[in-house]
């Protein structure tokens, strides 16, 4: 097998569980639904999990072959003791996605784990959990239905067949799947993030507008998204943890977030989440 593959068919796993309540969440679960016999979505509250509910079944009209009839959100570990696969997919923050991976590897014993994380080392974080013979990276991209790459980190120590699966099941959801380095951003963030902080500060520098900025690289380089619309679609409190892990690793102080997404972030304006970060979305 290659290391971008798409072959392969059967389903590995027939009950799967999602940690996690953002859109990287939801849109796992609503794809996860047009193979599964059963999917959890755990969240941390009971207002958290009538969102997600909602916006698994808006998702799941949209996807031909998604039933979120199959996804039930839950706010209870208890109910992912039968599943086969455990997704976290939270906050990324090394120590608080260690303890949720304890807690949540404890209720599911036999499933396999892995984690949605854009910028921690898998291999770091298994150990953190005591889990890094069962925990790998599947690193998916936003909106997770229409995106087709999958960054998959299967670091050393894995249990025989874990890899496997892994590969099986992103290419029955209908992604190509790419195994990469077990390093900080993989291959896609660790490229792309440079970019996208170095258009901030050539706004912040020129003065030019957002708007003005994006143009010239939708219609320049025939990008889909310019790259400040992309810092709000991605969330500019992810981009500065991610930033962070980045610099941590290379020390290079490019890689860290710029002055003026610090004051968006401290001011609460994140991106299209709140409504609110380069652009206006209210």
């Amino acid at each position: 097998m290659t290391d971008a593959d798409q072959n392969g068919t059967s389903e590995p796993y027939a009950v799967i569980a999602v940690a996690g309540s953002g859109a990287i969440a939801t849109g796992l679960a609503s794809l996860a639904s047009c193979h599964a016999e059963k999917v959890w979505l755990l969240a941390r509250s009971t207002e958290s999990a009538r969102r997600a509910s909602e916006s698994i079944g808006a998702s799941c009209e949209r996807i031909q072959g998604a039933d979120a009839d199959r996804v039930t959100a839950t706010t209870d570990p208890g109910d992912l003791a039968g599943a086969e696969l455990v997704v976290e997919a939270i906050v990324e923050d090394l120590e608080v996605k260690a303890g949720h991976l304890r807690e949540i590897g404890g209720q599911a014993p036999q499933a396999d784990l892995a984690t949605t994380t854009s910028s921690l080392s898998i291999g770091e974080l298994g150990r953190a959990a005591g889990l890094d013979h069962r925990l790998f990276g599947l690193h998916v991209f936003n909106p997770v239905p229409v995106m087709n790459l999958v960054e998959l980190c299967l670091p050393d120590g894995l249990d025989e067949g874990i890899g496997e699966r892994a590969k099986k099941w992103c290419a029955g959801i209908g992604k190509t799947a790419v195994v990469v380095p077990d390093t900080p951003g993989f291959v896609v963030n660790r490229l792309l993030f440079p970019y996208l902080f170095d258009a901030v500060r050539f706004r912040e520098r020129t003065g030019m507008s957002p708007e003005g900025v994006d143009t010239c690289m939708t219609l320049g380089v025939a990008h889909p998204m310019g790259p400040l619309a992309l810092l709000d679609l991605i969330g500019l409190d992810v981009a500065t943890e991610i930033g962070k892990a980045l610099h941590a690793d290379s020390g290079n102080d490019e890689h860290l977030a710029p002055a003026s997404i610090a004051d968006l972030v401290a001011a609460g304006h994140l991106g299209q989440k709140s409504g609110r970060g380069f652009y206006d979305y209210d």
